[in-house]
C-alpha cells in the first residue's frame, strides 16, 4: 500500500514537472521575442503546477526549485524590460491580471522585487503590500513556499542601516516588521499542518512538518543579519514579538525548534541582556518540549561568551545572570513535574559549567547547583543510563576546571550526588578523579581529606551493594586497582605524625576491600610506611627525635604487621612473605633485632604453612636467603636459628636441582664480604660440598630414568660457586678441590654421547676456563693466587 502511494507520488511529480517544463520553453519562446503578454500567460500557467496538493514537502521542494529557477529567468527579463520600454509600475499591474491566484502572487514577488530595486516607489510599500497580499494563500504547504520565495527574493532589498534602499521614507523599522509579519503568518501556516488529513496519519505529519522547519526559521536568520537591530530595538520589539509567537502557537515542535533559532541566531550580548525576557518565555512552553536541550544550548552560549574575553565578565555579574539561570531551572522542572531526570540533571550540568567559566571563584555557587541536584534525583534510587552519563559530566567538571582534587573535597554536597550513581558509574567517577589527581600531580596532604577523598572513590577500594567482580574483565580490574595503588603513593605529609595518620586513615578504608583488591592496595601502603620509617630513623640519627611522637618506628612496624596479617589471610602467602621480608629489612636499618626477628619468623610460618606449589617455595627461599644475608642486626644466636632453618629448607625441596641450587645458595649466608664478623669458611665448604652430594644424586637420577648422566650445568654452577670463594679468600677452598671439580665436569661432558650433548653447558664451562684464564694473566696477588691452577 505504502510502495503505491510512493510510485503515485513520483507519477504526480513527473507530470508536474513536465507541465511546468512545457509551458516553461514557451514561456522562454516569448520572452525571446519580447512578446510580455504571452510570457505572463505561459509563465502563469508554468506556476499553475505549484497549485498540486498531492505531493509531500520533499517532492514539492523538488517541483518549487525548478519553477524558482525560471522565476530567476523571468526577474532578469523583468529588469531589462522596465529599462527598455515598459515601465515598472504598468508591469506590477500587469501581472495582477493572472487568472489563478498562486501564480499571480509568485508573478507579483517577482515583479515587486524588480520594482523595489528601481526605487520608484518606498520599499517599505511595496513589502508592505506584498506580505499582505501573500495572505491570499491559506493552504499550509503552497503558503509556506510562496513567502520563503518572498523572504528569497526580497532579503537583499530590506532598508537597512548602509542599504540603498534606506532613505527618509525606509527605516530600519520597516524591514523588521516586514520580515516579522512574514514570519508569523508562516508559522501559523507550519503549525496549521498538523490538523490537515487523518488522525492516523499524524505522525507522517509530524515528519513532513519537521522537514519544513527551516523554511519558518530563515525569517529568523534573516533578522538576525539586519545590521539596524541594536540591542534597545531587540530588546522592546524584536524579541517580545517573536516570543508572543512562540508561546502563542502552543505547538511543541514549533516551540522548541524557534527557541533553539533565537539562541543561535542573535548575539551573545543581546541573549545576556534580555535573559530574564528570554527565560520568562521557557516555562509558558509546553510541557512536550525538550526545554533541557533549549536552555542547555543557551547556557553553552554563555559560557563560550564568557570564555571569549575577561572583559565580559563584569556584564554577567551586573545582570545577575547565574541567579536568573538558577531560577528559571527550578521553574521549569516545577512545571514540569514530569521531567526525567536525566534532563534536569543535564539542566543543572549546563548550568555548571555556565558558573565555572563565568564565576570560578564561587565555590558557593557550586556546591548549591549539586545540592539541587541531590534535591531532585533524592529517593530515585540509583541511577542508570543517560542520567549517570550527565552525573558524571556534572562531577567531572569541578576538577577539570580547578585541577585540584582538594577544590571539590570542599563542596559539601560533591559525595552526597556520587551516593546516586550505579556501581559502575560510581567506579567510572572514581577513576576520573583518581586521574585528575594523577595529572595535576595532587598532594593530598592531611589525614582528613585522604578519608574525604577514600569516602569519595570506596567504589574502587571495596565491594558495593551487589558488586560482583566475577563479571568485570580482569584487566580492567588490575588496571583500576593498580590506580589505587598509584595513588596511595601519591600520599604524603611532611610532618610524620600527620603521616602516621594518613597511614592510618587509608588501612582503616582499604581493609574491607575484599580478597581480590587487597593484593593491589596493600602493598603500596606498607611501602609509604617503610618510607616513613626511614624518614623517622634519619630524624632520629640527626638527633631530632621526639619522644612524645606518637610516629616512632616501633609503633610503624606493629602496624606494618598487622597490616600484612591480613594479606596472609587472604590468602596472598607469596606477596605476604615478601612484605614480611620487606619490613625486616627496614627494621634491621634501624638495629631492631627484635622486632627484624618477629618478621623473620611470620616469613617462615608461612613459607612451612602456606607454601606449597614447589616453583613458589623455590622463589620464596632465595628471598629468604637473599634477606638474611643482608642482615646485620642479628646476634650469633638469632642469626644461627634462621641460617639453619634455611639451610633446612633447601635441602627439602621437591626437585633435586632446585635443592642443590639452593644449597649453595645458603653458602651466602656463612661468608658476608662486608662484615668481619661472617667469614665461616668450614660452613662454606659444607655447604658446597653438600650441594655436590646433591647434584651426584640428580646425574644418577636422571640416568636411571633417562637412560643418560644429564646434564653437568649443576657442577659447573657449583664450580663457579668454589671459584667465587677462593677469589674472595676462602682457605677452606683448595686449588685441589677445584682442580677436581674441573676434572669432573670433564670427564662428565666427555662421557656424554654426540646426541645428549649440551651446548649451553659447553658454553658455560668455556667462559669459567676463560675466566679462570683471564685472572691468571691479570699478574701480581690475584695471578699468583690462580697460577696453580691447572686448566
Amino acid at each position: 500500500m505504502m510502495s503505491d502511494g510512493v510510485e503515485d507520488e513520483e507519477k504526480w511529480l513527473t507530470a508536474g514537472i513536465a507541465g511546468l517544463q512545457q509551458n516553461a520553453f514557451y514561456m522562454h519562446r516569448a520572452l525571446d521575442s519580447n512578446n510580455i503578454k504571452d510570457a505572463l500567460k505561459y509563465s502563469a500557467q508554468m506556476l499553475s503546477e505549484l497549485r498540486t496538493s498531492r505531493l509531500s514537502p520533499h517532492k514539492y521542494y523538488e517541483l518549487y526549485m525548478r519553477a524558482f529557477d525560471e522565476l530567476r529567468k523571468l526577474e532578469i527579463f523583468f529588469k531589462e524590460e522596465s529599462k527598455r520600454s515598459c515601465s515598472i509600475i504598468e508591469l506590477y499591474e500587469l501581472v495582477q491580471h493572472a487568472g489563478n491566484i498562486l501564480p499571480r502572487l509568485y508573478l507579483l514577488c517577482t515583479v515587486g522585487s524588480v520594482y523595489i530595486r528601481s526605487k520608484e516607489a518606498p520599499a517599505k510599500d511595496i513589502l508592505k503590500d506584498l506580505v499582505e497580499m501573500c495572505r491570499g494563500i491559506q493552504h499550509p504547504l503552497r503558503g509556506l513556499f510562496l513567502r520563503s520565495y518572498l523572504s528569497q527574493v526580497s532579503r537583499d532589498k530590506l532598508p537597512d542601516i548602509g542599504s540603498e534602499y534606506e532613505g527618509d521614507e525606509n527605516t530600519v523599522m520597516d524591514a523588521v516588521e516586514f520580515v516579522l509579519q512574514n514570519f508569523t503568518e508562516m508559522n501559523k501556516l507550519w503549525v496549521r499542518m498538523q490538523h490537515q488529513g487523518p488522525a492516523r496519519e499524524k505522525e507522517k505529519r509530524e515528519k513532513e512538518r519537521n522537514e519544513l522547519r527551516d523554511l519558518v526559521g530563515k525569517n529568523l536568520h534573516v533578522l538576525g543579519q539586519i545590521e539596524g537591530i541594536d540591542l534597545e530595538l531587540y530588546r522592546d520589539t524584536v524579541l517580545p514579538r517573536i516570543l508572543e509567537q512562540v508561546v502563542n502557537c502552543k505547538d511543541d515542535l514549533a516551540q522548541y525548534y524557534l527557541m533553539d533559532c533565537i539562541i543561535q541566531v542573535f548575539p551573545d550580548e543581546y541573549h545576556l541582556q534580555t535573559l530574564e525576557t528570554l527565560l520568562g518565555a521557557c516555562p509558558q512552553l509546553q510541557p512536550s518540549v525538550d526545554i533541557k536541550t533549549v536552555l542547555s544550548g543557551l547556557m553553552e552560549r554563555l559560557s563560550n561568551y564568557a570564555a571569549s574575553s575577561i572583559e565580559v565578565l563584569p556584564e554577567f555579574v551586573q545582570v545577575e545572570a547565574f541567579a536568573k539561570l538558577n531560577n528559571a531551572i527550578g521553574q521549569v522542572i516545577e512545571a514540569q513535574p514530569d521531567m526525567p531526570v536525566f534532563g534536569a540533571v543535564t539542566l543543572y550540568s549546563s548550568l555548571l559549567t555556565f558558573t565555572l567559566h563565568v564565576h570560578p571563584e564561587r565555590l558557593d555557587y557550586v556546591d548549591q547547583i549539586l545540592g539541587a541536584c541531590v534535591s531532585k534525583i533524592a529517593g530515585k534510587g540509583k541511577l542508570e543510563g543517560k542520567a549517570t552519563k550527565q552525573i558524571v559530566a556534572l562531577l567531572s567538571a569541578p576538577l577539570e576546571k580547578y585541577n585540584d582534587i582538594d577544590t571539590a573535597l570542599k563542596l559539601s554536597n560533591y559525595p552526597l550526588v556520587m551516593e546516586y550513581l550505579d556501581d559502575s558509574t560510581n567506579k567510572v567517577m572514581s577513576n576520573v578523579i583518581i586521574q585528575s589527581i594523577m595529572k595535576n600531580k595532587t598532594h593530598i596532604s592531611t589525614a582528613e581529606k585522604v578519608g574525604a577523598l577514600f569516602e569519595l572513590i570506596k567504589g574502587l577500594i571495596k565491594d558495593l551493594d551487589g558488586d560482583d567482580n566475577d563479571e568485570m574483565d580482569e584487566d580492567d580490574f588490575k588496571e583500576e586497582q593498580n590506580s589505587v595503588a598509584r595513588l596511595i603513593q601519591m600520599l604524603y605529609n611532611d610532618d610524620p605524625r600527620e603521616m602516621l595518620k594518613i597511614i592510618h586513615m587509608v588501612k582503616k578504608h582499604i581493609m574491607s576491600g575484599g580478597p581480590k583488591r587487597l593484593p593491589f592496595t596493600i602493598p603500596p601502603l606498607i611501602y609509604n610506611a617503610l618510607k616513613l620509617v626511614r624518614r623517622v630513623q634519619s630524624q632520629d640519627e640527626n638527633g631530632s627525635e621526639d619522644e612524645t611522637s606518637s610516629a616512632t618506628p616501633k609503633k610503624i612496624f606493629q602496624l606494618l604487621n598487622q597490616t600484612i596479617e591480613v594479606l596472609s589471610m587472604v590468602p596472598a602467602p607469596d606477596l605476604a612473605l615478601r612484605l614480611y621480608l620487606e619490613c625486616a629489612e627496614a627494621a634491621n636499618d634501624c638495629d631492631l633485632e627484635p622486632v627484624a626477628y618477629e618478621f623473620f619468623t611470620q616469613a617462615y610460618i608461612l613459607y612451612e604453612e602456606e607454601i606449597s606449589d614447589s616453583k613458589a617455595q623455590v622463589t620464596a627461599l632465595y628471598l629468604i636467603i637473599g634477606t638474611l644475608q643482608r642482615m646485620h642486626t642479628f646476634g650469633v644466636e638469632n642469626r644461627d636459628t634462621l641460617t639453619h632453618k634455611a639451610t633446612g629448607y633447601s635441602a627439602k625441596l621437591l626437585k633435586k636441582p632446585d635443592q642443590c641450587r639452593a644449597v649453595y645458595a645458603c653458602s651466602h649466608l656463612f661468608w658476608v664480604d662486608d662484615q668481619d664478623g661472617i667469614k665461616d669458611g668450614e660452613r662454606v665448604l659444607l655447604c658446597l660440598k653438600r650441594a655436590l652430594r646433591i647434584a651426584n644424586a640428580a646425574q644418577q637420577m636422571a640416568n636411571v630414568t633417562k637412560g643418560s648422566s644429564g646434564s653437568v650445568v649443576l657442577f659447573i654452577e657449583i664450580l663457579n660457586k668454589y671459584l667465587y670463594f677462593f677469589e674472595k679468600g676462602n682457605t677452606q677452598i683448595t686449588v685441589a678441590s677445584i682442580e677436581g671439580l674441573i676434572e669432573l665436569v670433564t670427564s662428565e661432558m666427555q662421557s656424554d654421547s654426540k646426541g645428549t650433548a649440551d651446548p649451553g653447558a659447553e658454553a658455560f664451562f668455556a667462559s669459567t676456563m676463560r675466566y679462570i684464564q683471564s685472572q691468571k694473566d691479570k699478574g701480581g696477588a690475584t695471578g699468583e693466587k690462580f697460577d696453580p691452577i691447572k686448566v
